[in-house]
């Protein structure tokens, strides 16, 4: 007869590891729900105005584009990291942001794919703004209010940067 290389574990050792994995949910849900928004200096960038862009003003073929990827990089390190993970590498309890708009790239036909950007720049817009609240419980705080204009430009394109090939 071999003998088990390992013990059947105790009711108590099964409760002590229940407890700590509780506890590690419970760590993760409050991580989750406690944002705070951060403010971001845009001072650097050239002034948006008071209405809202439906494009990215900061996109290749802006002269402000580097700054705008500077600043939209600790923006986004400063206010999305903490849920949608460094370098927009999600851990799973938020949508992954290199892949906001991975079914646009594929797309051939430019008229296509430009009306696709176009509509994932909307969502991208309309969530950060307002956040994400379904059943009374908020996946997302909104950003209106505490980003500008332009820090919400600059995060999005330093998301662009971070899109999978």
């Amino acid at each position: 007869m071999k003998a088990s290389l390992f013990k059947k574990p105790s009711r108590t050792t099964l409760r002590v590891l229940a407890l700590a994995a509780s506890g590690l949910v419970a760590a993760a849900v409050m991580a989750h729900g406690d944002v705070v928004p951060q403010s971001v200096d845009t001072t650097t960038l050239p002034q948006l105005g008071a209405k809202w862009l439906d494009a990215n003003p900061y996109n290749e073929q802006s002269p402000a584009r580097k700054e705008a990827l500077r600043i939209g990089t600790s923006a986004y390190n400063q206010n999305c990291a903490r849920c949608h993970g460094l370098e927009a590498i999600s851990g799973g309890i938020s949508p992954d942001l290199r892949k906001i708009d991975s079914d646009c790239t594929g797309l051939a036909d430019a008229a296509k794919k430009a009306a696709c950007f176009k509509e994932m720049d909307d969502y991208f817009l309309s969530t950060v703004r307002r956040g994400r609240v379904r059943d009374g419980r908020v996946y997302m705080p909104p950003f209106e209010g505490t980003l500008t204009q332009e820090a919400v430009w600059a995060i999005r394109t330093y998301i662009e940067t971070r899109r999978e090939p």
